[in-house]
């Protein structure tokens, strides 16, 4: 519909109720017949000295004569316009995504359609490192929250016309702005269209984070325990994904990247692993393992030895231990319970308190949970070390934490009525839950199960670079996507 800037902006202040950060400056343009234009723009997501250089100045020096309001949008869209961002569209829809999105949108009386001129001003957080992957040698540069940095940092690492990024929206009140990036000569067309179709049948009225998206993309009728949706904040790991055919989802206002399809392998991968020797990048991949396993079943099998099999531990440790459990008043299991429960509320409190009280934190937590409660004969010392052993080694693989500490919960229960019988039913439980996961189609366990013996190259140890180039191994040579 073809209908004058005044009633644009009227059903514009309708449609925000008058909001006080709608801003529509009407505009008479040097024609013949005083055709009227209109700068719609959202207060606070523009650049106001870049807009007037790039659009309003323009706009009113240039003479347009007796243009009619066609030819008039032809020449604001081809020549008047000092910006290199701009785009035509049609629909009042469109227009609101444009503005509530940093752009300013100009409209000529007597014509339907709309020009975007990307003019964004909102002010962001600068690139820096991430806290979550620290490197020691390499990029220190981490995702931040606006889309196209975002984009532009995996642009400047894959300088090739194979990289694609494809806009979608989600979200029905908030917009939210997304792409999906891949390199179309290695992304399976299978699996792409299966994450299309999940993307589009999200029907949330708001997405504010990567999070909110996560349970659109896990597989239905296999196990929630481990995620098959990775998360990642450093450009070079995403790049490093997408030569092996994943696809990088970015979300606008996220300073995380999802990456799908998960492997389990992955989470113990890091960026440091391939700048180091083969030899230390081996030793650490073992021990991250090692530790993985440690914060699992460590306290479980604790409380099952000293509950029902204390003939398995080693005499001295045996003695030294029974004497500090028979000094506590409470179980063994019970113990183990309470110690790691405190440890997760003093993590929370740690985490969300500010920084300038986070070493009362720590001072009260060391005095309350460690030197003063084994005093006290309220726990024993023993316990205590094995449940901060177990603490600590679950940082080592900080991306499986939050299942880590609901295995150890439900290890420590099991271990302490069943006994080591009940932990190996339980793990072989755990197990086959795992074995029966899949990310798009693509099995979670793989390269341990299915078992292969070419990809597990870069599974416990890496393989040098020379090997690695031979040949990439891609994610749809695992298993054959198929509709879940």
């Amino acid at each position: 519909m073809k209908a004058s800037s005044q009633t644009l902006k009227r059903d514009l202040e309708a449609l925000f109720s008058n909001s006080a950060d709608l801003s529509v400056r009407e505009i008479v343009l040097q024609s013949d017949s005083f055709t009227s234009a209109a700068v719609i723009t959202m207060e606070g997501m523009v650049d106001k000295e870049g807009l007037a250089q790039a659009a309003v100045n323009p706009l009113m020096a240039y003479r347009f004569g007796g243009s009619s309001p066609t030819e008039i949008f032809d020449a604001i869209l081809y020549t008047v316009l000092a910006s290199s961002d701009v785009t035509a569209f049609e629909g009042l829809e469109q227009l609101i995504t444009y503005i509530t999105s940093g752009f300013a949108v100009i409209a000529v009386d007597g014509v339907e359609r709309f020009i975007a001129v990307g003019a964004q001003g909102f002010a962001f957080r600068g690139v820096s490192e991430p806290e979550s992957e620290v490197v020691q040698r390499g990029s220190r540069e981490g995702f931040t929250e606006p889309l196209r940095v975002n984009m532009s940092l995996i642009r400047r690492r894959i300088k090739s016309p194979d990289l694609v990024f494809e806009q979608m929206t989600a979200g029905k009140k908030s917009r939210t702005q997304l792409m999906l990036c891949y390199l179309q000569n290695a992304v399976s067309p299978k699996l792409l269209q299966q994450l299309r179709q999940r993307l589009s049948a999200c029907d949330l009225e708001t997405v504010l984070a990567s999070g909110y998206l996560s349970e659109y993309l896990e597989d239905r009728h296999t196990s929630r325990l481990f995620s098959g949706v990775g998360i990642s904040e450093r450009p070079d790991t995403v790049c490093g994904k997408l030569t092996e055919g994943r696809v990088a989802i970015i979300v606008d206002g996220t300073p995380a990247v999802m990456l799908v399809p998960h492997l389990f392998v992955e989470e113990f991968q890091g960026v440091d692993d391939y700048s180091n020797r083969t030899y230390y990048a081996a030793f650490i991949r073992v021990l991250k393992y090692l530790s993985f396993l440690l914060s699992v079943f460590l306290p479980a099998i604790y409380t099952a030895f000293a509950q029902f099999h204390p003939e398995y531990f080693p005499t001295w440790i045996l003695i030294k231990t029974s004497k500090s459990l028979s000094e506590t008043p409470l179980p063994v299991t019970l113990e183990v319970l309470l110690i790691t429960f405190v440890y997760e509320i003093m993590k929370e409190a740690g985490l969300r308190i500010p920084k300038s009280l986070g070493h009362a934190v720590s001072i009260v937590g060391a005095l309350v949970i460690g030197e003063s409660a084994v005093t006290a004969g309220i726990i024993s010392s023993s316990t205590l070390m094995v449940v901060a052993t177990a603490a600590i080694c679950s940082y080592v693989t900080s991306p499986l934490y939050p299942p880590v500490t609901m295995l150890r919960f439900i290890l420590v229960i099991v271990g302490g009525l069943l006994g080591l019988w009940g932990i190996v039913l339980a793990t072989a439980l755990v197990l086959i839950s795992m074995c029966s996961k899949t990310s798009l189609g693509v099995p979670y366990l793989s390269s341990l199960s299915p078992f292969s013996i070419h990809t597990m190259r870069d599974v416990f140890v890496r393989a040098g670079w020379k090997e690695l180039s031979k040949h990439t191994i891609r994610v749809q040579n695992f298993a054959e996507t198929e509709e879940i």
